[in-house]
């Protein structure tokens, strides 16, 4: 896990307080998740606002402290290709040949949402996206949580990228539980998106991972 400190804050009075890097401080991360609350963390492209995805209080709090439209679904966090089959069950074999060779990483799959998904996160489409981000702190934080997170950014909707700790504070600072510090991240463009709920798989939004290497993997 990154040796970076951990920032607190309450939604009530934000409260700067640091901690020395450590398995209790994605635990405590976890607890607050579980509890219906929301924590801020790095991935590897932008700090991510977490909730649980079975909690559907916690997802209405998300939307709030966004200012997020509801007609705008919200991306989902897994550890690896297991947890997301743990979630929507069978997947398809484009689904499971992209997520073996590029997660974690900068892809997205768009699959069907399982039955009982919160709308909120689906915006009434009956789709998903799904990611396992290739960072040591969000992939920890999950892995400790047990099950998938929502993966959108933490700001407010149309607001500055968050890249580092101190722009999520003066974002959302006063509406999410707890911030982990990861420093600075790289910033790098959004992830690719391939719907996997079609076939053949139509790739939603170009990003770090080609159109051609995906064609390549799938014709193969």
């Amino acid at each position: 896990m990154s040796e970076a400190p951990i920032l607190v804050s309450n939604s009530a009075k934000v409260r700067d307080h640091l901690l020395a890097p450590s398995s209790r401080a994605v635990a405590q991360a976890a607890s607050i998740l579980r509890k219906g609350g929301l924590v801020a963390f790095p991935t590897d492209t932008l700090y991510a606002l977490g909730a649980d995805a079975s909690n559907r209080l916690a997802i209405e709090r998300l939307f709030a402290a966004k200012g997020r439209s509801r007609k705008a679904p919200i991306p989902l966090l897994v550890s690896d290709l297991m947890m997301a089959i743990k979630l929507v069950g069978e997947l398809p074999d484009a689904a499971i040949r992209l997520a073996t060779r590029y997660w974690p990483g900068p892809l997205t799959l768009v699959v069907q949402a399982p039955r009982g998904i919160c709308t909120l996160l689906t915006a009434g489409t009956g789709r998903i996206g799904l990611r396992a981000p290739d960072a040591a702190v969000a992939l920890a934080l999950i892995r400790h949580f047990g099950s998938p997170v929502t993966g959108t950014s933490a700001n407010r909707s149309g607001g500055k990228d968050p890249l580092d700790a101190q722009e999520v504070l003066r974002q959302i600072g006063d509406r999410v539980d707890l911030i982990l510090d990861g420093g600075l991240v790289a910033g790098a463009s959004s992830s690719t998106v391939v719907d996997v709920t079609t076939s053949p798989p139509v790739i939603v939004r170009q990003g770090p991972v080609r159109q051609e290497e995906i064609l390549s993997l799938l014709e193969r």
